[in-house]
């Protein structure tokens, strides 16, 4: 099996080929193309690589899968199963500039939300539409798994030209599970079926149901427990108690956007700033110094500079939030995400050789093929549930969440095979949480319009109607930044 990963200079990349190492099953990849517009990045990912299959095989992994590079991206595509995207456009200047900018204007940069979540999508969209489109022409039977930020947004403008056969990612949700059943003492959190909805970064974990019944509500009787994990001291065990259900650690930024616009302005640099610099350091190195050199042992240079780089990254994730919130540094357990190089091989060992898994992935919000799932009815919600017949939990027509529109791509639970993601049921967001969903999915339609059509009128519209945007003025003022800083949004010229 072909795999290739669209940005495969970038800093992540190890994480996904430590996953395929592991995996030995029949059917698992064997090829793995890289594909960059950076050809120096491309080869400091590819030692790290290398020393990695070498690590491998003195542990006695058999066999890793082989590794090219290329600058080509039509090369990439052609023959691949699957195509793992996962490109930033503009690098991390762009999205230092992103935050820079929002900042100056009192207003939140982070990359997903608010200000710097429109711009970034405004110069990611028309980049991701040309992936897809060359996707279905030199590679049809593919399968795209986006991990592109903002991941919801760029899936749907990737949808309106792949179908269902992109599908999105994110790791946030698995690790607010993960973290969850750890606190509640569930003997094993697999097995919990989990009720979490809402779009990428703007979900809530309402229900989590083990032997078919609800254990969520236990966690909101003790305080010690409620702020023992990272969402707990994020979000603070009285207002987790008046949700009656846990946010997804990016509502911190809608929940508390004074204090985490305050955080931000008052940091030594934000952390796309803090990002460019440290993995600035890390190429470098790979260039020039010590682990440029090929690596004298199983465990090479490369490789060590590249986990040192990965340990400062997770540890400092989120800091400002931790900050603003009184939360200290991050415990030992929760610097264990939720592993999307683990989603993402779980998801492809699905589709490929039809192992069923349920995983919350991004996928369209109506869909009409959604197989039974091995599950008896009593394992599921019994109040709230969206329209439609489900026998086994399995969304049978209807929509997920009722409040959006059938092409609108959500984040939910969902039941792989070989023929796809098919999401189950949930229970229907209601009050703050539907209406915050609808108007953060009226902003991503506003950019996907810039996107499609090159109007400035569509662009102020998406940062004017975001929530966290609060002057029509300053939603003039910021696309005009951006266009400044972004070159990339040079194509914002109608009307």
């Amino acid at each position: 099996m072909r795999l290739t990963i669209l940005g495969g200079g970038g800093f992540r990349v190890p994480l996904v080929y430590g996953a395929l190492l592991r995996d030995c099953a029949e059917g698992r990849v064997t090829h793995l193309t890289l594909y960059d517009l950076d050809p120096a990045r491309l080869a400091a990912i590819a030692r790290v690589l290398g020393d990695q299959a070498a690590r491998a095989a003195a542990e006695g992994v058999p066999d890793a899968p082989e590794v090219s590079v290329t600058t080509d991206l039509d090369e990439a595509l052609r023959g691949a199963d699957f195509v793992f995207s996962a490109i930033r456009v503009g690098g991390l200047e762009g999205r230092a500039a992103d935050e820079r900018i929002a900042l100056a204007e009192g207003v939140l940069g982070q990359e997903t939300v608010g200000a710097g979540g429109i711009a970034y999508g405004l110069r990611t969209v028309p980049v991701a539409v040309d992936i897809a489109r060359r996707v279905a022409r030199l590679a049809p039977e593919a399968w795209v798994i986006n991990f592109t930020n903002p991941a919801g947004l760029v899936t749907e403008a990737m949808s309106r030209h792949l179908g269902e056969r992109v599908i999105g990612i994110c790791d946030s949700p698995v690790g607010l599970a993960r973290r969850v059943a750890r606190t509640l003492g569930v003997a094993d959190p697999a097995s919990a079926r989990v009720d979490y909805v809402g779009l990428n970064h703007l979900g809530w974990l309402r229900g989590l149901y083990v032997a078919g019944r609800d254990v969520l509500p236990q966690l909101f009787t003790d305080d010690a427990r409620l702020t023992s994990f990272e969402e707990g001291r994020l979000f603070g065990a009285d207002w987790l108690r008046s949700l009656g259900s846990v946010p997804n650690e990016y509502l911190h930024y809608y929940y508390f956007t004074r204090e985490a616009v305050a955080a931000y302005q008052q940091a030594r640099q934000t952390r796309g700033a803090f990002l460019r610099d440290q993995q600035a350091r890390f190429y470098d190195a790979l260039r020039t110094g010590p682990a440029s050199r090929a690596a004298t042992g199983p465990q090479g240079a490369a490789w060590e500079a590249w986990d040192r780089t990965r340990a400062e990254r997770e540890a400092t994730y989120m800091a400002e939030n931790r900050e603003a919130a009184g939360a200290g540094e991050r415990a030992a357990d929760d610097l264990e995400s939720g592993g999307y190089e683990y989603v993402a091989l779980a998801l492809m060992r699905a589709v490929a050789r039809d192992e069923r898994t349920t995983l919350i992935l991004n996928v369209r919000n109506g869909r009409s093929t959604a197989p039974a799932v091995d599950r008896p009815v009593a394992d599921r919600p019994d109040v709230g549930l969206s329209d439609g017949s489900r026998e086994g939990g399995g969304l049978h027509g209807g929509r997920v969440l009722d409040v959006l529109d059938e092409a609108a791509v959500v984040e939910a639970p969902c039941l792989v095979d070989a023929t796809g993601a098919h999401p189950l049921a949930v229970s229907q967001l209601t009050g703050h949480e539907a209406g915050l969903v609808a108007a953060v999915k009226a902003v991503e339609r506003c950019v996907l319009a810039a996107g499609e059509s090159g109007s400035r009128r569509e662009a102020v519209k998406a940062f004017a109607l975001h929530p966290l945007v609060d002057s029509v003025q300053v939603a003039h003022r910021l696309l005009e930044g951006y266009r400044g800083a972004h070159p990339g949004l040079d194509y914002l010229r109608k009307d």
